[in-house]
């Protein structure tokens, strides 16, 4: 049984940094690729950031310069550190795999998590 498990939110500053964990098992790790979305009250689940099998990386223009994703291959684990919060950053985070490549659409995912809330203060 795959579980996909998010871990590192909470309540921060604007301007304050986090750094979120998603712990995947039961999968074969390196054969996915691995992301974050994005999810706000009323608004559709967006894409953050997306790492391939091979550590190539993408992210959403809104994040760029500030959040760096990362994935241990050897923990099953992936990272997202999240720098220079703004309040527009304040949504539930959730990890999700792919097979083989990253894709913007949140319907191509075969696994998620249950996601973390991540709160950004003025």
């Amino acid at each position: 049984q795959v579980q996909v498990v998010e871990s590192g939110g909470g309540l921060v500053q604007a301007g304050g940094s986090l750094r979120l964990s998603c712990t995947a098992s039961g999968l074969t790790f390196d054969d996915y690729a691995m992301a974050w979305f994005h999810q706000a009250p009323g608004k559709e689940r967006e894409g953050v950031s997306c790492i391939g099998r091979g550590g190539r990386f993408v992210y959403a223009d809104s994040v760029k310069g500030r959040f760096t994703i990362s994935r241990d291959n050897a923990k099953n684990t992936l990272y997202l550190q999240m720098n220079s919060l703004k309040p527009e950053d304040t949504a539930m985070y959730f990890c999700a795999a792919v097979r083989f490549f990253c894709s913007r659409t949140p319907r191509d995912y075969n696994y998620w998590g249950q996601g973390t809330q991540v709160t950004v203060s003025t």
